[in-house]
């Protein structure tokens, strides 16, 4: 019998703001999506909210498509098993999952824990990715591995994974909207993911709408170097400097913008 956990967000906080409080834009979501992931945890770190070492997965996780858009949208998490035979299906879960959607503040990223260790069958498939996908999950992350994948990227649904593994064995669903650990990230129900062909991170909803909208100054700082490096013609190593130190110098100017007076992490 699964365990299954509301995706109501009154009674969680980040800080001292109150997750009921924030309301994150479809333009919002719209702007962070233009951005690869890199782009997005280097505007992150000018805030100063959180060391450089953790809000992102770890290697474990990769796109199954890299060459799909970035992926962005709020945590419906589960966790699951495949290594023990149950009377309980996947499928029959499916609809707490679903409710699950309707309690988030825009579309969904199903986020599931394999418990298993090492992983034994596969978290998803072309049934399970169109039925998200058809109620309005943007894509799926599992620390467990997944299957179909040709079918899969014809829906044109990003799927990020831990391994490839043709068969689903016992897959069962045992708890439905509890704190799940994916490649090392600790993911709550509500977070908002970011996730390319790069890896996936999360962003402080607090943060969520400077970070888009910061995102253009950070592409145009870095645009000092690479303009120069990128474009034909004789290179000097003095230019090179010249053009660091104006990237430097836009970056913390950003910076100071966004969180003056913080001292870096």
């Amino acid at each position: 019998m699964i365990s299954y956990r509301s995706a109501s967000k009154s009674n969680r906080s980040y800080g001292d703001i109150a997750l009921a409080t924030i309301q994150i834009t479809a333009e919002t979501l719209r702007k962070l999506a233009k951005y690869d992931t890199p782009t997005i945890c280097n505007v992150i770190e000018l805030f100063n909210i959180r060391p450089r070492d953790v809000g992102y997965m770890d290697a474990r996780i990769r796109a199954a498509f890299p060459e799909m858009q970035p992926m962005v949208g709020f945590a419906a998490t589960a966790a699951m098993r495949c290594a023990s035979p149950s009377n309980q299906s996947t499928y029959d879960v499916l609809e707490a999952q679903l409710k699950q959607f309707e309690g988030l503040a825009g579309p969904a990223v199903v986020v599931f824990q394999d418990l298993d260790d090492p992983p034994v069958g596969a978290t998803f498939g072309e049934v399970m990715c169109s039925t998200y996908q058809a109620f309005g999950s943007v894509g799926i992350v599992t620390s467990g591995g997944g299957r179909d994948l040709a079918q899969v990227r014809a829906l044109n649904f990003p799927v990020f994974s831990a391994s490839t593994i043709c068969s689903h064995a016992y897959t069962q669903i045992v708890d439905v909207g509890a704190p799940v650990r994916v490649g090392g990230l600790p993911v709550r129900t509500g977070d908002l993911l970011h996730g390319d062909c790069n890896g996936v991170s999360s962003i402080p909803l607090e943060i969520a709408t400077e970070v888009a909208d910061a995102a253009d100054d950070f592409v145009a700082a870095e645009a000092h170097v690479l303009e120069y490096v990128k474009t034909s013609g004789e290179k000097t190593i003095s230019e090179l400097a010249a053009r660091r130190r104006a990237m430097a110098d836009a970056i913390a100017t950003l910076r100071h913008r966004l969180s003056p007076g913080k001292a870096a992490l």
